[in-house]
């Protein structure tokens, strides 16, 4: 790395809304891309550790803390930035759809989100960087429990089955589905029912330990 060289932290962040994983993008309020959507991000402060970097510039950037954090890779081309050599290190994060609430704030004058398969225009590689982060998820389905972190506090096993669809994109047969993920052993009946309009009443569920990722052998 060389003496001028700066590092930056980018975040993808993703949730399911409407049975569709999405990601959160800003639009750039300043040069450079200026009125372009890219990820949350910013520089790495001297005194500053890189998750703590990425957790500030997502909170600074959309008001959204409190998520599961995990680093992705390190990007560094030489030419990704026009400002000049700057090496970023990319997070994705997960968080619920109930625990939504975003506004535009800092160096950014809008946030939205987008489903990863329909994304617009994105500044500097972002495209390459979510692009990463959607095939680390998918892959990591297989072997871990990460999908839990887009739960909200009480569901269905509907409710996993739909995250779990969404982020792969293909559908599951139902009892097999159940069957594994009951087996994890990370989930436990809250003894109440979900009565969703005409449907029948189904068991509620929550996660054992809300805050762990288990992987699976």
């Amino acid at each position: 790395m060389t003496a001028n060289a700066q590092v930056s932290t980018d975040i993808v962040l993703f949730t399911v809304q409407t049975d569709s994983m999405k990601v959160l993008l800003v639009r750039r309020a300043a040069k450079p891309f200026k009125g372009v959507w890219a990820l949350p991000g910013g520089f790495v402060r001297q005194d500053e550790d890189l998750a703590d970097c990425a957790r500030r510039e997502l909170e600074e950037e959309t008001g959204v803390a409190g998520f599961y954090l995990e680093q992705l890779q390190t990007f560094g081309a030489p030419e990704r930035d026009p400002r000049g050599r700057v090496i970023t290190v990319a997070y994705y994060a997960l968080i619920p759809s109930g625990d939504l609430v975003i506004q535009a704030d800092s160096d950014a004058d809008a946030a939205a989100w987008f489903p990863v398969g329909d994304l617009p225009e994105l500044a500097f590689d972002h495209a390459e960087i979510v692009a990463s982060a959607v095939k680390r998820l998918r892959a990591k389905l297989g072997y871990s429990t990460i999908a839990f972190q887009l739960l909200d506090e009480q569901f269905t096993l509907s409710a996993v089955q739909q995250i779990y669809e969404a982020i792969t994109g293909s559908p599951a047969d139902k009892r097999n589905f159940r069957k594994l993920i009951l087996g994890f052993g990370e989930l436990e009946e809250t003894g109440e029912l979900s009565r969703d309009g005409a449907h029948r009443p189904a068991k509620l569920y929550r996660l054992i330990e809300p805050d762990k990722v288990t992987i699976i052998k």
